[in-house]
């Protein structure tokens, strides 16, 4: 069984091999001080990419946070990221890398796989408007 930090240190490198399997060059800073996880070479341009782990109860909608949490031994700080620090976060969804541009997103992102059962289709977001391949077609344009 894989603790927390595994898990994301998994969702890192999968994310990372989706972007090395289409081609694209990546950078990955040195340490642990900064906002992003690794910069993507997207046909000469450089993207900021900050991964998050996804989760799901029901196999149709999955859900990241959007916030770094760090906790001392008072309490527990949460930070939104900005644009200024990152221009996506990139997660794995169903076993698809996708990439969701940071300005996009509030505290949390929910992505759904399928349409809801009760057919609610106000400001849903779809996995197919962010796969990786979809999402780096609009960077290069």
């Amino acid at each position: 069984m894989l603790d927390k930090k595994q898990i994301g240190n998994l969702t890192e490198l999968k994310c990372i091999s989706a972007f090395y399997e289409l081609g694209y060059s990546i950078s990955i800073p040195y340490g642990e001080n900064n906002r992003y996880d690794f910069i993507a070479d997207i046909g000469g341009k450089l993207i900021k990419v900050q991964v998050k782990t996804s989760s799901t109860k029901d196999g149709n909608s999955y859900k990241f946070s959007c916030r770094s949490s760090r906790t001392n031994r008072k309490r527990t700080i949460n930070k939104k990221y900005t644009k200024s620090e990152i221009d996506y976060f990139c997660t794995i969804i169903d076993d698809k890398c996708c990439l969701i541009p940071v300005e996009e997103c509030s505290n949390d992102k929910t992505i759904r796989i399928n349409e809801s059962l009760n057919n609610q289709q106000k400001n849903v977001n779809y996995i197919d408007d962010y796969l990786l391949i979809n999402q780096i077609n609009k960077i290069l344009i």
